[in-house]
């Protein structure tokens, strides 16, 4: 099999511009993943951020329902009272 120069040439070429072609591919590709675990990254700092809101608002209901407790048992003794000097003696 005689291989012409110029057909020798010819596939070297095509090789040369298929390898530029697939690096430029594989660059685009690889700033693109670069880009994604870049938004990646800044979701998961706005889901810890999230979770930590949430957990704060959660302790704080806590807190909120406790304090709720307590101002209902002040308002009951309150109640009892008043109804006791409103009763008549004897």
């Amino acid at each position: 099999m005689d291989v012409q120069p110029n057909q020798l040439e010819s596939v070297v070429l095509q090789i040369g511009e298929a390898v530029l072609a697939t690096t430029e591919a594989v660059d685009r590709l690889a700033t693109q993943v670069d880009a994604l675990a870049t938004q990646v990254q800044q979701q998961g700092y706005q889901i810890f951020a999230l979770s930590d809101a949430v957990q704060t608002l959660a302790e704080n209901h806590d807190s909120a329902l406790e304090r709720l407790g307590q101002l209902t048992d002040t308002l009951q003794r309150l109640v009892a009272a008043v109804e006791e000097t409103d009763r008549p003696a004897g």
